[in-house]
């Protein structure tokens, strides 16, 4: 009599098949890995910001009522338009980096923050902006804002650009000397009324125009603050910005 005989091996065709589609399910699940990690890195560094910016407002409220040279400001004519923080306080330096450990070596800590001051007319309320940054290593240095074109600073502090001229509703033409301080995703803040926009691209084709999240509101000529990249080119060091208006 014959037997019959039951094969249960794979045939080659079948490994072959098994193979390719794990390979195609290990590429999709490798590359949810970086996704990941930025999004986890992102929620991480909004919620420092947060807690940065409002660390960087008690201070500043409390220069405000302490400080003569704030309270001087304070009593000045107002003056339209934008001020940097730094200009009417005598505070260390030190103060700006987040955190607030001294026992810590400064250049090491990682978050910094930066304002600019804008008087609500002649009141006692200031319009306060937080622009809360990041800083890539202890030797990385950032356009002074006193010099911007070749000065140094040690941490992200903003810059004020020049609005040339108004192209169109959401376009604006911006001051070719300083037009590397604006790119694709960053925040600036409008010196005369302190609104902030989102810079939607920077033209490549017209590399001093930049094109908005919404229209541009008042007169066409004015300037624009904005946290500069790093000396050389490099990522962008602002997280977030902060608005508040304090009463002193």
């Amino acid at each position: 009599m014959r037997k019959n005989r039951n094969n249960f091996g794979f045939s080659l065709t079948e490994v072959l098949l098994a193979l390719g589609t794990l390979s195609i399910g290990m590429i999709f699940v490798a590359g949810v890995f970086p996704v990941a990690i930025y999004f986890s890195t992102q929620a991480t560094e909004q919620t420092i910001a947060a807690v940065v910016a409002d660390e960087a407002f008690a201070k500043i409220r409390l220069c405000g009522e302490s400080d003569p040279g704030y309270q001087n400001w304070l009593a000045q004519p107002p003056v339209a338009g934008c001020v940097d923080f730094n200009d009417v306080v005598a505070i260390n330096p030190d103060e700006f980096a987040y955190p607030s450990d001294f026992t810590v070596d400064v250049l090491q800590r990682r978050y910094w923050w930066s304002a600019l001051c804008r008087r609500l007319g002649d009141t006692r309320l200031v319009q306060v902006t937080v622009f809360v940054s990041r800083k890539i290593s202890a030797s990385t240095t950032y356009p002074d804002p006193a010099a911007p074109i070749g000065g140094q600073v040690s941490y992200p502090m903003p810059v004020k650009v020049g609005v040339v001229e108004l192209v169109g509703g959401d376009v604006l033409r911006i001051d070719d000397t300083m037009k590397t301080f604006i790119n694709d995703g960053y925040t600036i803040a409008r010196d005369q009324t302190g609104q902030l926009y989102r810079v939607l691209e920077r033209r490549p084709s017209e590399d001093d125009t930049i094109v908005l999240d919404r229209d541009w509101i008042g007169a066409a000529t004015d300037a624009v603050w904005v946290v500069p990249p790093p000396d050389g080119g490099g990522r962008y060091p602002c997280i977030a910005v902060y608005q508040k208006v304090i009463r002193f």
